[in-house]
């Protein structure tokens, strides 16, 4: 992809699949707690907006172009994203000095990478031999629109499917992005120099 071409949404979503890695282990490779919890704080941000944007976007985008089999893959892919939103919920608000942080973070990183290996094998391949290119760019600039109107924390108890979903977020996302204000965040330069080493 060149930087004038725009990317296809397996390339969206698996650019931020690198990112989500690398705040992970930008977690734990932090030599102190206050960088670890910025780290925290900016996987939930990046991690709550992805999944919440998939679901807007891409699912429905599935259900439509594979029909009933997208629906069963759709299925699965909330009932995985239900597991890493509960994880992420506890792990938002968990400080990474206690002793449940590393596990519950271990934990959440298996529920993500099994989503994701179920995204990356099964998802994208079938959606974009179903997608013309022009069709796959579109799909992308929607799912990176959404997540600028998405919450940035999780919300497990909130609805998962269109329309419901879409009014969940709406109330939610002032909320979480006052929030944004008085939580710490590793600074924009930081995030810049993450994302240009793993993309």
């Amino acid at each position: 992809m060149s930087p004038t071409d725009p990317q296809t949404i397996s390339e969206a979503i698996g650019n931020d699949h690198k990112a989500l890695d690398q705040y992970a282990d930008n977690i734990k490779s932090a030599q102190s707690i206050e960088d670890k919890t910025k780290w925290r704080n900016q996987l939930t941000w990046a991690l709550a907006r992805h999944a919440i944007s998939e679901e807007l976007t891409m699912y429905p985008a599935m259900e439509k172009h594979l029909g009933e089999e997208g629906l069963q893959l759709t299925n699965t892919d909330r009932e995985q994203h239900q597991a890493v939103k509960e994880d992420l919920y506890k792990l938002q608000s968990l400080s990474p000095s206690t002793a449940e942080f590393t596990p519950l973070l271990d934990r959440l990183l298996t529920d993500l990478h099994d989503h994701i290996a179920h995204e990356v094998n099964e998802d994208m391949p079938r959606l974009e031999e179903k997608l013309s290119r022009a069709e796959s760019k579109a799909l992308a600039q929607s799912f990176e629109r959404t997540k600028m109107i998405t919450p940035t924390r999780s919300h497990p108890s909130a609805p998962n499917r269109p329309y419901f979903e879409s009014f969940a977020a709406m109330l939610a996302a002032p909320i979480d992005r006052f929030r944004d204000l008085l939580t710490a965040f590793p600074d924009k330069e930081e995030v810049a120099e993450k994302h240009r080493s793993v993309l």
